[in-house]
């Protein structure tokens, strides 16, 4: 047996692909609720929920991932988790098809992500995990996953929003 320290992951599946981001980025998971649509927002960008009173913007990463939108079911999940964002925390909501479980991995089951053959951006992601049945979970680096000039967009969108309106109304 292996002293190696082991890390923790939510583990979830967008398509039917296994993903992880590590549970300390997590803060926790909500049922799929009503999102608020924001005009002017990027396609990723599906709106905004009110988290006990805070603003949360909501992204669904399969757009962000070039695949089809999420399609809501039963198991459709809001992932909360917080972000570096140019050296800002920053909370953000991401949709995933469901949340399977948290795992431990060690520095032994990880793997370089591969250059090819990968539906995700290598930029995002931080290694390939070797689950216990020896499948492969895609590790993402979520601070890369909503990066500054993402969320920098997203903030310029609503600021025009806003000041359209403010416009509109003198």
């Amino acid at each position: 047996m292996s002293n190696q320290q082991a890390t923790q992951y939510l583990t979830f599946t967008l398509d039917g692909e296994a993903f992880a981001t590590e549970i300390t980025k997590v803060r926790e998971v909500l049922e799929h609720t009503e999102v608020t649509r924001v005009p002017r927002m990027p396609d990723y960008m599906q709106g905004v929920i009110n988290l006990r009173g805070s603003v949360v913007p909501v992204m669904d990463m399969r757009l962000q991932f070039g695949m089809k939108t999420t399609d809501v079911t039963v198991d459709t999940c809001i992932i909360i988790i917080e972000v570096t964002i140019d050296g800002n925390s920053t909370v953000l909501g991401a949709l995933a098809d469901s949340v399977q479980e948290v795992i431990e991995l060690t520095q032994e089951q990880m793997e370089p992500a591969p250059t090819l053959g990968v539906r995700v951006n290598n930029k995002f992601i931080q290694a390939m995990g070797k689950a216990s049945d020896d499948s492969f979970i895609i590790i993402l680096d979520m601070d890369k996953v909503f990066s500054c000039e993402q969320m920098q967009q997203v903030e310029k969108n609503s600021t025009q929003y806003v000041s359209d309106d403010d416009t509109e109304a003198a």
